[in-house]
Formats: C-alpha cells, sequence, structure tokens
C-alpha cells in the first residue's frame, strides 16, 4: 500500500477531512484525529482504535499493524507499516477507528 492509497481510504469514509497536526497528515471525523499518515515516519501510518480491536488486529496481521509505544499504544493507537499493508485490514481498521471518533462528536 502507498501512501496516497492509505489517503484514499481514511478520505472515503464519510464526512472525513485531511487536515495536519505536528508536521503530519492527519484523518478526522467531526473534528477528532481517527488516522495519521507518516507516523513514526515517512511509509507509515498510525490509526486510533478502541484498545481491544488493536489488540485483535496486532494479532491477526502481526506482519501490519503493531501498538504504538508506551501509554499511546496501551489507549489503542495502533503503528502500520505501508508497504507490508493489505487494503482489506486497513479498510477494516480505518472503519472501526472511524466510527469509534464518529461516535464521540456533539451532535448538531
Amino acid at each position: 500500500m502507498t501512501a496516497e492509497q492509505f489517503r484514499r481510504l481514511a478520505l472515503s469514509l464519510p464526512e472525513a477531512v485531511e487536515l495536519a497536526h505536528m508536521g503530519h497528515p492527519d484523518f478526522r471525523v467531526g473534528g477528532k484525529i481517527f488516522a495519521t499518515l507518516g507516523y513514526p515516519r515517512a511509509g507509515w501510518a498510525m490509526i486510533k482504535l478502541p484498545p481491544e480491536d488493536a489488540a485483535f488486529l496486532v494479532r491477526t496481521h502481526p506482519d501490519t499493524f503493531s501498538p504504538v509505544k508506551g501509554a499511546w499504544g496501551r489507549a489503542g493507537c495502533t503503528n502500520l507499516e505501508l508497504r507490508v499493508a493489505r487494503a482489506g485490514p486497513v479498510r477494516e481498521a480505518l472503519t472501526i477507528a472511524w466510527q469509534a471518533r464518529a461516535a464521540k462528536r456533539p451532535p448538531r
């Protein structure tokens, strides 16, 4: 997977927008970040998942997903190496992260 493919998947989710945070492109719904490109470095991404979903993806796709170090990882932040990632699991992870963040946005 390329960074552009990751970007297209993230932006295909309803009301997803691309902004930037700390010099990295990020993807948000309702102002809440659900994914970031280029973290911890080029060729990687981070998806903010509920901890139980993060643990499942790390366990079932250890070649692709790994927890972010420290408290952020324990909270569900999950890195993925783009060059080994397949679209199906990444789409699943992005959808879960998007749903979790969209549920937290204030009502209109």
